[in-house]
């Protein structure tokens, strides 16, 4: 049986992890045109292959699949629903799929209004992974939507992710982002006390993720982002204050579902903090500075 055909693609929002994904896309032969409000990144997905696009609109006309990679819940309703948006310019049988963290709520409702508009079905694919699995396709996506949406696209989750799950109608995969996010941000605070106890006990904190691989605490954050906090790597695969913007609509959500969870409030308030001191645009792994005794 050959492979399905690869639609043209518009894309809109080429940061941290829509960049690395553009990339890749265009080195394998997809057809993509690219929107973002930072010069500089639509020039370097220009680079990388992609078309330009003026406009979301501009970049959603013609295209079979738009897909958006936006920092928050509002950029995602402007992108899509403001003047010049992706609603002026797709039509059916176009889907939107959208690799953003937004809140479940208001991500329902854009995909309602989306195809109340325009006909056309919305995917949220929240991803975990960070930009190196974006930049190789071995993303986990959780994927929410109609199943006729989350098929359409068959031909790309192979090329951007290692595993997708669809977990149900609209808004499904944002509710399993919130849950990833609320072990991803408690498991950044344990790794900095990790840190800090491994090195006032005087062991090689270093050699930690080998010693416990294998073991009950090991996992792919002990493997990954506990050796940069060890060695102080704060340059951003992930910003402090996404984690920080996860980590509110977390709380939010659980807040709304009268679900107990006083260990993301722990994370939450760590996260704050770390903003607060002026370290938003570090990496995630930043949050070990919280823990760092004080210079001078």
């Amino acid at each position: 049986m050959s492979a399905p055909p690869k639609p043209v693609l518009g894309y809109v929002g080429l940061g941290l992890m829509g960049g690395p994904m553009v990339a890749r896309l265009a080195s394998r032969g997809w057809s993509i045109r690219a929107f973002d409000v930072v010069p500089a990144r639509l020039a370097a997905a220009v680079a990388a292959g992609a078309r330009p696009a003026v406009s979301p609109a501009d970049a959603a006309r013609g295209a079979g699949l738009v897909l958006l990679n936006l920092p928050t819940t509002d950029a995602v309703e402007h992108a899509v629903f403001g003047e010049d948006g992706v609603a002026t310019g797709i039509a059916p049988p176009a889907r939107v799929v959208d690799y953003s963290t937004v809140e479940v709520e208001r991500g329902r409702d854009f995909a309602a209004r989306l195809r109340e508009r325009t006909g056309c079905g919305w995917v949220d694919a929240p991803v975990s992974g960070g930009p190196p699995a974006s930049a190789a396709g071995t993303l986990t996506v959780m994927a929410g939507g109609e199943p006729d949406d989350v098929a359409a696209a068959a031909a790309l989750w192979p090329e951007v992710a290692a595993r997708v799950t669809h977990m149900g109608p609209p808004g499904a995969g944002l509710a399993a982002k919130m849950i990833n996010q609320l072990i991803v941000g408690c498991t950044h605070a344990v790794l900095a006390e990790a840190v800090v106890m491994a090195e006032a006990a005087g062991i090689d904190a270093a050699r930690l993720p080998e010693c416990l691989a294998g073991g009950h605490a090991d996992g792919s954050l002990l493997q990954r982002l506990y050796p940069r906090m060890v060695a102080r790597d704060f340059e951003p695969q992930g910003y402090a204050r996404q984690l920080l913007k996860d980590l509110e609509l977390v709380s939010e959500f659980a807040g709304a579902l009268k679900s107990p969870a006083p260990m993301a409030g722990q994370a939450l308030s760590l996260y704050r903090m770390l903003i607060r001191l002026g370290h938003a645009e570090l990496d995630t792994s930043a949050l070990l500075k919280l823990y760092e005794p004080p210079k001078g």
